[in-house]
């Protein structure tokens, strides 16, 4: 079993920041890409950050400037902060990671987490 758990959502005022933390857990072999989603209420999800196993990172243009992707590969966690937040921001954002799990056929899989509510609103 793996699992994607997200932490750090909440509400923040426009030109406000906040951090994203994603940890994967269980029966993890190695991981490959990790990354952020967002979903806003109407719409499809969409790509947000994302980086290699070995840093090389990926941003949707409307976050460039404003949002970071960092990863911790000791501790299997990937963050996302977020700066300069706008009401356009506003969705919720989703983990997810490539993995190779130590059970099974160990086969690359895609993982997602639950998600976590950033609102942005005065």
């Amino acid at each position: 079993q793996v699992q994607l758990v997200e932490s750090g959502g909440g509400l923040v005022l426009p030109g406000g920041s906040l951090r994203l933390s994603c940890v994967a857990s269980g029966s993890i072999r190695s991981i490959s890409s990790m990354g952020w989603y967002r979903q806003a209420p109407g719409k499809e999800r969409e790509l947000v950050a994302e980086i290699t196993s070995r840093g090389t990172t990926n941003y949707a243009d409307s976050v460039k400037g404003r949002f970071t992707i960092s990863r911790d590969n000791g501790e299997n966690s990937v963050f996302l902060q977020m700066n300069s937040l706008t009401p356009e921001d506003t969705a919720v954002y989703y983990c997810n990671a490539e993995i190779r799990s130590s059970a099974g056929w160990g086969l690359w899989t895609p993982y997602w987490g639950r998600g976590t509510q950033v609102t942005v609103s005065s």
